[in-house]
């Protein structure tokens, strides 16, 4: 089993897995390396028509999905910013590591000051480290809970069901096994979801010359 491949997630820890790796992205400094795009898509498609093919005579099932992975996303945000607020600069003060780093922590800061919060927030949910290192941020900087509850919920709904959405219907459409499309469909998503880091890394370069 691989924690940090999203065909094994699904595989070989099924559903109550996928909710714990989606809630430990959220939440905790350790999911900066998970693969949440990726398993929402692969999810969607184990949940689908062809979720037997992907785990071997089993699917997922699907309305527990769809209904648990935000509520996971959710609840790990929450204690994202439980954490910071707890915590405050300790943890973004912490040496560079494998997945954890000064510059994602600077880059983290920027897209919230950016943005604002509740479009941050929204669109944090698409860039990976973003998603994880926010929610303490937002605890940091003391955002009211009121608005930083509807904002998580809203981000945490569109970001999950609407990638579980698109695996479950490109699933009903595809016969047999999923295997060969998978490789290309996950390495499309997990370039689009690291465009807007290299966009912004282009322009802060682009405004330095």
């Amino acid at each position: 089993m691989n924690l940090f491949d999203a065909h094994s997630i699904v595989t070989d820890l099924g559903l109550i897995g996928i909710l714990a790796i989606l809630f430990a992205e959220t939440g905790l400094l350790v999911g900066l390396a998970f693969p949440g795009d990726s398993l929402l898509f692969v999810a969607g498609i184990a949940a689908s028509g062809t979720g037997a093919a992907l785990l071997n005579g089993n699917q997922l099932p699907t309305l527990e999905l769809f209904i648990g992975a935000p509520i996971a996303a959710i609840t790990g945000s929450f204690v994202g910013r439980w954490f910071g607020a707890k915590y405050g600069r300790k943890l973004f003060d912490r040496p560079d590591g494998r997945f954890f780093t000064q510059a994602r922590v600077v880059q983290t800061e920027k897209w919230l000051e950016k943005y604002g919060i509740g479009k941050a927030l929204i669109l944090a949910r698409f860039i990976p480290f973003v998603r994880t290192l926010i929610n303490p941020m937002v605890g940091v900087i003391n955002i009211p809970t009121k608005v930083f509850m509807f904002w998580n919920v809203v981000g945490a709904i569109i970001w999950t069901d609407g990638i579980i959405l698109l695996g479950y219907l490109l699933g009903e459409k595809i016969e047999g096994s999923v295997d060969k499309f998978l490789l290309p469909i996950i390495g499309l998503i997990i370039a689009l979801s690291l465009l807007p880091i290299a966009i912004e890394i282009y322009r802060e370069r682009k405004r330095k010359h």
